[in-house]
């Protein structure tokens, strides 16, 4: 990804023919699939580097996690190369997590031909819910 040229190929970091963006490499990011209803899924390595004093993976790292569940779905879903921008996130926490994977799930609620808006999720292992979050984001056209 080159973010001053809009530089993203979403299938080519897929196929492991391209590196993910810096962002999803800290959070550890990987790519499960796409399912037939559009959910983008994904899994984090929450590492003892992400944690807060209490043990629990800090609420600012899970931001960030969602963030990257949301975003790549927009290009993931389309049939054009896609950024998008965040401009708004709002997140809300149900359960602490702890270091170990993290599930991720991102979908596109509505897209229009500027912004769109986005849906994402955070589950443990055995698929209890630890965070939300809903977001609106800048459609970009990406450069191949």
């Amino acid at each position: 990804m080159n973010v001053g040229n809009a530089r993203l190929d979403f299938w080519a970091i897929v196929e492991g023919r391209a590196l993910p963006p810096p962002s999803a490499r800290l959070l550890n990011w990987r790519f499960v699939r796409l399912d037939d209803a559009g959910v983008l899924h994904c899994a984090f390595e929450a590492t003892e580097a992400f944690l807060n004093p209490a043990g629990f993976v800090q609420g600012g790292i899970l931001s960030a996690m969602l963030d990257e569940a949301m975003g790549p779905v927009l290009a993931a879903t389309s049939r054009e190369p896609l950024l998008a921008q965040t401009l708004e996130l709002k997140t809300s926490y149900f359960r602490g997590a702890r270091p170990g994977m993290i599930l991720g799930e991102g979908r596109v609620l509505h897209r229009g031909r500027e912004i769109a808006f986005l849906d994402g999720r955070l589950l443990d292992f055995q698929q209890t819910l630890i965070a939300a979050a809903s977001a609106t984001a800048r459609v970009i056209p990406a450069l191949r």
